[in-house]
């Protein structure tokens, strides 16, 4: 099984948008770009929610079906480890292969001898496609293998344990290092996938953690041309790491937290049609937002369940923003006021809410509050479901909306 070219992670947690996504992609293929869809969903969320990966399974087939979508489409056990991989086994696959925790854990001695008999050959060379101008010493690999040998030979047990399951060559892997505290250099990311390719990991996407910050829902923080220049030399390395580790040559970057980088989204695009190369672009999270989005606009009981959820959003503020504590930056002083919320009117809400940084009234603490909120609205069970199902028309025109004008226009056909 080989990845496409070009694919996007479209999240539903409450899987009911898929066709919506999916008229944002038939737009992207009526203007001469076929992106493929990867839903996902992590053992966390699935968790949150109360669903399982069947209940995904089933959404996005039906979701296929319906809007009647004749290309591929995929499956992602997003953010998986050994404790959490065995129940996605039968209804996915793609899979994220999350070893962030064990960056910096030390390495056990069979571990580190993987790692360094797979990376010897370069002691002494100088790697000229990543613009070293020396060459490597065995210090420096043997304080890379300190940092990242037990990370890559975990994702090679948990690669192996997939494989035996599902069959070689019958599934996506991808692995993912952009949890971790310290972002990856384009020397360490070549390094890894020496590594991954030893321990016998046909990795297909690599999610590094780039340098800024991806906070979920919001624009990239950081220095802009610094990430322009990491993220060349990024591709680079994938493409020499193809070449000297015999990966698979469908291997590609993936961007996580990717939603809503609008400043990334046009060097991205220069860069991937400059070097020729594949994308992974993953939103999840943006799908439950066009849906409150959606209801606010849809007025009456509907706009009054979106002040709802914002009201005990901001009684459990600690209790929802802990798990994603790394990957949101809100100062509560910058929260609209429950009594002000309610008395919004519909227009308001969304334009608050809505991702649209020149508008005044655009609120990115009110954004990444209720990004994490979506445990509210799964407590609200048949509530909020409903609520999605008569409000549909206005929520399925903001997804669609959102996906085609504001991801993939402007990253996959740069405007």
């Amino acid at each position: 099984m080989q990845i496409e070219k070009f694919t996007i992670g479209v999240g539903d947690r409450f899987g009911k948008q898929g066709p919506a996504q999916l008229s944002a992609l038939k737009k992207a293929l009526d203007a001469g770009v076929e992106i493929i869809p990867v839903w996902n969903k992590s053992h966390r969320e699935h968790t949150i929610i109360g669903t399982t990966p069947s209940h995904t399974r089933a959404a996005a087939d039906s979701a296929v079906k319906t809007f009647g979508w004749n290309k591929n489409y995929h499956l992602d056990a997003d953010h998986i480890a050994l404790a959490t991989v065995d129940r996605f086994l039968p209804y996915c696959d793609f899979f994220t292969i999350d070893v962030a925790d064990f960056i910096g854990k030390p390495p056990t001695t069979d571990d580190a001898d993987t790692v360094r008999q797979a990376l010897r050959q370069f002691v002494g060379t100088t790697i000229s496609e990543l613009g070293l101008q020396s060459p490597l010493r065995q210090e420096m690999i043997e304080k890379f293998i300190a940092d990242y040998a037990s990370a890559i030979c975990h994702a090679g047990r948990i690669h192996k344990h997939i494989e035996n399951a599902k069959g070689r060559g019958n599934f996506i892997a991808e692995v993912s290092t952009d949890e971790a505290e310290i972002p990856q250099s384009p020397l360490e990311l070549f390094l890894i996938l020496g590594g991954l390719a030893a321990c016998g990991v046909r990795v297909q996407t690599i999610a590094p953690k780039f340098s800024g910050r991806f906070n979920k829902g919001v624009d990239y923080v950081g220095d802009l041309l610094l990430f322009t220049k990491e993220f060349e030399q990024d591709l680079l390395a994938v493409k020499t790491a193809i070449k000297t580790f015999s990966l698979p040559p469908s291997l590609k970057l993936s961007v996580h937290s990717g939603s809503d980088k609008f400043s990334l989204y046009n060097p991205i695009h220069t860069l991937i049609k400059k070097h020729n190369c594949g994308i992974h672009l993953k939103t999840a999270g943006t799908t439950w937002l066009e849906e409150l989005i959606g209801l606010a606009l849809s007025e009456g009981e509907h706009l009054a369940l979106a002040k709802t959820i914002y009201k005990q959003a901001t009684a459990k503020i600690s209790e929802l923003t802990a798990p994603y504590a790394t990957v949101i930056d809100i100062d509560i002083r910058q929260l609209p006021d429950t009594n002000t919320v309610e008395n919004w009117s519909g227009s308001e809400f969304a334009r608050a809410l809505a991702h649209e940084p020149q508008n005044p009234r655009f609120n990115p603490h009110f954004r990444q509050l209720l990004h994490v909120s979506f445990k509210i609205a799964a407590q609200m069970g048949e509530k909020y479901l409903s609520a999605l199902d008569s409000a549909a028309p206005t929520i399925s025109q903001c997804v669609t909306d959102n996906l085609w004008r504001r991801h993939i226009r402007p990253l996959f056909l740069g405007h």
